[in-house]
């Protein structure tokens, strides 16, 4: 237990199952140390370490997807306070949840308090709806239906138990809007085997990794996953972009973030120059001058290989990209992240500030270096090797990465 685990965390669900036990166990305590074995501490660590991580990236997944669509909403005549579902924006973003357990409910309370989003805008399906009264009084649909969930929801997380996914995959398949996003955290279901369950190409599964030196003090201070992530140093090590908190997160699920992303933008049919110009100002609103609109921080050639890019017009869009393909192949972001430590560190900047937006808090930028030092002058390792294959792994994706029943 003291080796590392692997990239899937063992099974989250099981890891927040035993968080959820532990609570009443006075030797998990904290304060309990006299006497208590290290590994079962670690154990009770990591676990909640794991559901604070999980929580934090949907929650700062949603407030990301949710800015896409600000700027356009921002433009629209929305009546100000109402709460009736007529007056709600098609712009607005609709999250769903399947599952009221442990992890169901954490992370309902964690978008409710840390998102921004109302609880109009969001709904519980879950076989015991009669459970989530706290939930139901601020706004929140809570009733039994997957497949009515399904076709309301922008995005839909699922947060079942593994034996209760494969049903649930064939109850909601075909009500799945084209551009709605599945979200799982059900970690003991691999990526590719969700391929298989649901006929979708945006799928969202974070791996996560512990290393060695994971500390134990930091995930267990704060009685709830709520509590945590309002502490700014909770926050500071649950970054995409950190491994200082001992759980880190495949980057390439922090790549497949920001293109769908793009997708969002997309599916409101703007175009790739519009695009890029409002994600930059979402990402980096203090660095980005307007005036350098016709070089901005992100460029197409960041996302899609240079000939792709270069045969772009001016009113194109950007492909529909799959999520699940830029989760297991190389794509140009995963491997600009991979290369740029200064993107890395802006994006940090990014996540923090953005996840303590509504709590007053701020982090200094401490780089001191313009983030158009990379990004303006993308690295050579960008532009080699990308000659078309990236969009070569998007139409093998289905035939290459399935995995034998």
């Amino acid at each position: 237990m003291q080796q590392q685990l692997s990239t899937d965390g063992e099974s989250l669900l099981f890891e927040l199952k035993m968080a959820d036990i532990m609570a009443n166990l006075k030797t998990f305590q904290p304060e309990y140390e006299e006497g208590t074995s290290e590994t079962l501490l670690r154990l009770g660590s990591r676990a909640k370490g794991l559901a604070v991580n999980g929580c934090a990236h949907a929650v700062f997944f949603c407030k990301l997807l949710k800015a896409t669509r600000q700027k356009e909403e921002s433009c629209k005549e929305v009546p100000l306070y109402s709460l009736e579902p007529e007056s709600k924006s098609n712009q607005s973003l609709k999250i769903g949840i399947i599952g009221g357990g442990h992890i169901g409910k954490q992370l309902g309370r964690a978008l409710l308090e840390l998102s921004g989003i109302s609880g109009y805008y969001i709904q519980i399906s879950t076989r015991r709806p009669e459970t989530l009264l706290e939930f139901q009084m601020l706004g929140v649909d809570c009733y039994y239906n997957n497949r009515q969930l399904v076709s309301w929801a922008d995005v839909v997380f699922l947060c079942c138990l593994p034996s209760h996914l494969p049903h649930i995959c064939l109850e909601i398949q075909d009500a799945i809007k084209e551009h709605c996003i599945i979200y799982s955290l059900v970690t003991a279901i691999p990526l590719p085997r969700l391929m298989q369950l649901l006929p979708s190409k945006a799928i969202l599964r974070p791996q996560y990794t512990f290393t060695d030196d994971d500390p134990i003090d930091i995930w267990v201070t704060n009685r709830t996953v709520v509590e945590a992530l309002k502490n700014p140093a909770v926050l500071q090590v649950t970054c995409p972009c950190s491994c200082t908190g001992g759980i880190i997160v495949n980057m390439k699920w922090l790549a497949a973030v920001f293109y769908a992303a793009l997708n969002s933008y997309s599916w409101q049919r703007l175009s790739y120059a519009k695009t890029l110009l409002l994600l930059n100002q979402v990402c980096f609103p203090e660095n980005f001058v307007p005036a350098s609109a016709e070089q901005p921080f992100l460029l197409a050639e960041n996302f899609i290989n240079q000939a792709f890019a270069s045969s772009l017009s001016p009113d194109d869009t950007f492909p529909w990209f799959d999520l699940t393909t830029v989760q297991l192949k190389k794509s140009p972001f995963s491997q600009l992240l991979a290369t740029s430590t200064l993107l890395q560190d802006n994006i940090a900047l990014f996540y923090y500030n953005m996840m303590t937006e509504n709590l007053g808090e701020s982090m200094p930028d401490t780089s001191g270096i313009p983030l158009s030092a990379v990004l303006l002058k993308p690295p050579k390792a960008l532009s080699d090797g990308i000659d078309g294959s990236y969009m070569g792994d998007v139409e093998q994706a289905s035939s290459t990465d399935s995995e034998e029943t």
